[in-house]
């Protein structure tokens, strides 16, 4: 009964979304040179939790135009790099997006299963494409941000840390393009692979369980920061224990050395992964202060 109760639910947000402007496209159409080596089909688990991930999509949700502010948000949904809280963590972020003039583009990003790299090209990719059909989408190219939840939280950082300016001699167009977010949303980030404040099983699923050293600096996202960093806001629960407070803490601090624009929220209470469905307990506190820091950072 749930599943069909579900699906159905899915099938009316699917056409809400046609009327919000919404479309759906494979991030990489002629291939990768590389894939995660992940074979079986796609499962969603529990009604909202997808596994198997092979193949990197982004879910596009467009503003009406008449309040279409030109920004766009890309969304890297939780998951412990096992698999992707893509409803709550996703899709609702997208809408509530569009409700206040930004574009929202969910990124369904392919999973590392053994190969680290793979994450942080498909949210580069991601960034790219959307400066590249920046004219097409009605978007300003200069007001891209990327936003992530849990260990989205950790692959929107190292979006926001591990960047370029494109590559202007490559034969692929959108390659050619900066990859850098103009701004980052974070809630309840994964930040660090240091032991004694990391996720342990994201780091597992992203390092695998013989890393070499270098990697848990280079995904050490607070090791990471320069004054080239964005603009960041941030937001968690103080009773976080599925991944530590000190994740975003030290992220905050390590902005303010560079004096990045940031904004740190520690809300009392909500646990991890409560995602942004308005039905949820910490609605009015993540979404009044985003509007605000909005107002102020990226859309004045």
């Amino acid at each position: 009964m749930k599943k069909i109760v579900y699906l159905v639910c899915f099938m009316a947000v699917c056409k809400m979304s046609v009327a919000q402007n919404f479309t759906e496209t494979v991030l990489w159409p002629d291939g990768t040179t590389e894939n995660n080596g992940i074979v079986e089909n796609e499962l969603t688990e529990n009604n909202f939790f997808v596994r198997n991930i092979s193949t990197a999509k982004l879910y596009v949700y467009r503003p009406e135009n008449k309040n279409n502010t030109g920004a766009a948000v890309i969304i890297c949904p939780g998951g412990g790099y096992a698999g992707e809280a893509i409803f709550h963590e996703g899709h609702d972020f997208a809408k509530w997006l569009t409700t206040k003039g930004i574009t929202g583009v969910v990124l369904k990003y392919r999973l590392p299963n053994g190969f680290h790299f793979i994450p942080l090209k498909d949210a580069q990719r991601a960034i790219r494409t959307v400066r590249y059909n920046a004219k097409k989408w009605n978007i300003d190219p200069g007001k891209i941000g990327i936003s992530g939840f849990s260990a989205g939280g950790h692959l929107a950082s190292t979006a926001g840390t591990h960047f370029d300016k494109g590559n202007s001699k490559s034969r692929d167009e959108i390659e050619r393009l900066s990859c850098r977010p103009d701004f980052m949303i974070l809630f309840y980030p994964v930040i660090t692979m240091r032991d004694g404040f990391t996720h342990e099983g994201s780091r597992k699923n992203l390092l695998g369980e013989d890393y070499k050293p270098e990697l848990e600096k280079l995904y050490s996202n607070e090791e990471q920061v320069t004054e080239m960093t964005p603009p960041t806001f941030l937001i968690l629960s103080d009773d976080d224990t599925g991944v530590l407070p000190r994740n975003s803490v030290e992220f905050y601090m390590a902005l303010k050395q560079f004096q990045i624009p940031a904004s740190l929220h520690i809300i009392p209470s909500g646990g991890h992964g409560w995602g942004t469905n308005p039905s949820n307990a910490q609605y009015q506190a993540w979404s009044v202060s985003l509007e605000s820091w909005l107002g102020h950072t990226v859309l004045k």
